[in-house]
């Protein structure tokens, strides 16, 4: 067993966990944040994505042993505080950008993460950024619209 302590969500927290656990088990089982979705445990969806460090990763291919000592942050803590939606949770509620919703987390985290690397993306692009997320529901052309969207919001006033 490993000791293990992470700031997620901006809250430190810690526990005991088998070298083998998955950062994406460690989030759902140890911590109770089950917005972050498994999928299809191949590491191919996209459903799991979370930020570590401010970078979209898959939490299914890490270790939670990966994550001591750094920070990760989950669909979950997003939102501020007094409940408004960040703006890439707003774009995606705005576009419908969903459908079924089980992928939408991993989809919002990407966006978030697109938003961040490629700001002002166009739709082939975040078309290309989205090809190791699946959504089987929607035909992605809400997500897309979503995605800029979100995108403009979060980077507007940034010169």
């Amino acid at each position: 067993m490993h000791e293990i302590t992470l700031t997620v969500n901006g809250k430190t927290a810690t526990g005991r966990v088998e070298g083998r656990t998955l950062l994406v088990h460690f989030i759902r089982e140890h911590l109770g944040l089950t917005g972050t979705h498994v999928g299809c445990d191949t590491s191919q969806c996209g459903c799991c994505m979370v930020h570590l460090d401010g970078e979209a990763v898959k939490s299914c291919t890490m270790l939670a042993v990966q994550a001591d000592g750094r920070a990760v942050t989950t669909i979950e803590g997003l939102a501020a505080p007094n409940g408004d939606l960040h703006p890439m949770q707003a774009a995606f509620r705005e576009h419908h950008g969903l459908q079924c919703g089980f992928c939408t987390p991993g989809m919002v985290m990407m966006g978030i993460d697109i938003a961040n690397r490629i700001p002002g993306a166009d739709e082939d692009t975040v078309r290309r950024q989205l090809e190791g997320n699946i959504c089987r529901c929607t035909g992605y052309q809400g997500i897309v619209e979503a995605i800029i969207d979100g995108s403009a919001k979060m980077n507007a006033g940034k010169a």
